[in-house]
């Protein structure tokens, strides 16, 4: 499986999403559906953006009693989708849940990955809201060496974090790694950042861009060029 680069799609409407992606008439980038979009717009963009021809990152990042994230991810198994995730501070249980839930009947699947630290969380975010004293790397591989054990495929992870995670969890465990902006970018609100040549470096396999992309006056350039960066 060979890297790629994910556009976070975080855009409020139908109308504001399809503008954007009418301007790639080229490749058909992989795209993130996340939680504005989806709320919005409903199961419907889903299956829209994949009709034409895009692979899909939904990412709403469940967390609930094990048996309510069984369901809800049974009822995303028919959206056709390639990647959708939860939360790992959810418990193993509730991993284990999700992965059941998410199987259809006939073994197959999409990727299922588990939130570690959102990358806007820093050790003294993590020490003064959450009383998690730990220092925020064994956090990190606690939490993916939990999503390892309940069968998950891999990790949304800082891009400073994906090394240390295939050291800990094997290079097969994938590492999904937003917080990436260009080196001559403005880093907005993530704290734990990294330039996608960098990342790749390191050992992400996939980066979630957002508005080094979606804010570009020429997108289409700017997706090619972290393409370019990340995965040539």
């Amino acid at each position: 499986m060979g890297r790629d680069v994910i556009i976070a799609c975080d855009f409020a409407s139908a109308e504001k999403t399809f503008e954007f992606l009418d301007k790639f008439t080229g490749r058909k980038p992989f795209v993130k559906i996340g939680m504005e979009l989806f709320y919005a717009e409903g199961p419907a963009i889903v299956k829209e953006i994949k009709k034409r021809g895009h692979k899909i990152f939904l990412d709403l990042k469940l967390h609930d009693i094990p048996n309510t994230v069984k369901k809800s991810m049974a009822v995303l198994s028919g959206l056709d989708v390639d990647m959708t995730n939860l939360h790992a501070a959810g418990t193993k249980r509730m991993m284990e849940g999700a992965l059941e839930g998410l199987t259809r009947p006939d073994g197959t699947r999409p990727l299922l990955i588990a939130v570690t630290q959102l990358t806007s969380t820093d050790q003294e975010t993590m020490e003064a809201d959450l009383l998690i004293k730990e220092p925020i790397d064994k956090v990190v591989m606690h939490y993916a060496s939990n999503a390892k054990d309940a069968g998950l495929d891999g990790v949304v992870c800082s891009p400073l974090e994906a090394g240390k995670v295939h050291e800990t969890c094997g290079e097969k465990f994938l590492t999904v790694t937003p917080g990436v902006r260009f080196a001559d970018g403005d880093i907005g609100d993530q704290k734990r950042v990294m330039t996608p040549a960098e990342a790749k470096k390191i050992g992400s396999d996939y980066i979630v861009v957002g508005r080094p992309i979606t804010a570009a006056d020429d997108p289409v350039a700017a997706y090619e060029r972290c393409i370019a960066e990340f995965c040539d």
